[in-house]
């Protein structure tokens, strides 16, 4: 357990860093109002919290920094969200002024979000919802290959390129995308699957001549399994940091930021509420010098989506966990109207 002395010298110290990326010494920190300790006090105590693990010392500096352990325990002990700020508004009203589709909601919030803290953000949707099917289309590009469009209600387009078997009944084709836009208008996405097999399959029987070979083709090309949706903001935002001046760690994180099933698998873990993972507690690599923060957000009544910023281990923890904090409840909010004007 931490003296009282040892708390506040250590909260200066990381708020400090957090502020300057550089290393903070007792000189600096008897200049600070809150601390009214003799400059030999100061030391011995960064000394106690150093031998603690909490601080570490830098090759160049004699001054201390935080360390992940230090990180945590002032993410755990000394961190809370804080009164709403200014921010919110900005994001209250960009989130639910003129924009009525699912995905400009999220989009935008990933964009705002960034902006606020010039760290990464990241969105995941959530991986079950009644998205509805609006529409599909067939763009044929030559004899041989073509185009699968699939159009929701949330106004996602999803295109699919294949190619066009030479035995193929163009005719066919066009039958049977007339019939799935007749029957499949407003079915939720989740249960496409189901209604194809059960209530389609007879009427096509019916009206295509070549319906096995067709009908698998088309099946593979518009409702194969659905990629996790994620929606990014500032993605070069990482490039502002000066823990970030590396090559090797740039060309490590944006490698991991093409792999969006290995992110999406990341954030899948995270529980409800507000979650903050520290360097070494990332279990991928790219961002073990870094710091993972996720909120949790509400579609409907019970399912959920979460909202991520990705930045240096000195990152702004009190800021970022209010901003998320708010966030999640305005994000929620504007969903849950949009999603009852869909229903």
């Amino acid at each position: 357990m931490l003296t009282e002395r040892q708390l506040l010298i250590l909260q200066v110290i990381i708020d400090d860093f957090i502020q300057t990326a550089q290393p903070v010494g007792s000189r600096i920190l008897s200049k600070k109002e809150s601390i009214s300790f003799s400059s030999a006090t100061i030391r011995n105590v960064m000394a106690d919290l150093e031998d603690l693990g909490y601080l570490q010392k830098t090759h160049s500096s004699s001054g201390r920094i935080p360390s992940e352990k230090g990180y945590r325990f002032y993410v755990d002990n000394l961190v809370s969200a804080e009164g709403i700020p200014d921010e919110v508004n900005v994001m209250k009203h960009v989130i639910q002024d003129g924009i009525f589709e699912f995905e400009q909601i999220v989009q935008k919030s990933a964009q705002v979000l960034s902006d606020l803290t010039n760290y990464t953000s990241i969105i995941l949707g959530p991986e079950v919802f009644e998205t509805k099917l609006k529409q599909l289309q067939i763009v044929t590009l030559s004899d041989h290959t073509a185009v699968a469009i699939l159009i929701t209600n949330t106004g996602h387009v999803e295109h699919r390129s294949f190619t066009i078997p030479g035995e193929m009944n163009a005719s066919d084709l066009e039958k049977m995308v007339n019939i799935l836009n007749d029957r499949l208008y407003g079915v939720p996405i989740v249960h496409l699957h189901d209604t194809l097999n059960t209530e389609i399959v007879s009427l096509m029987k019916m009206y295509v001549n070549d319906f096995e070979r067709s009908y698998d083709y088309l099946k593979s090309a518009f409702f194969s399994e659905q990629p996790v949706k994620l929606y990014f903001g500032g993605k070069t935002n990482i490039l502002m940091q000066p823990e970030f001046k590396d090559i090797d760690k740039i060309r490590s994180f944006y490698s991991m930021m093409e792999k969006e099933d290995e992110i999406a698998n990341m954030l899948k873990t995270s529980t409800e509420g507000i979650n903050v993972s520290i360097g070494h507690e990332n279990k991928v690599d790219a961002i073990k010098d870094c710091s993972l923060i996720t909120a949790t957000y509400h579609l409907g009544q019970d399912q959920l989506g979460t909202i991520a910023l990705l930045g240096p281990t000195r990152m702004e923890y009190r800021k970022v966990i209010t901003l998320l904090h708010a966030l999640s409840n305005e994000m929620t909010e504007a969903l849950y109207m949009w999603y009852k004007n869909n229903e």
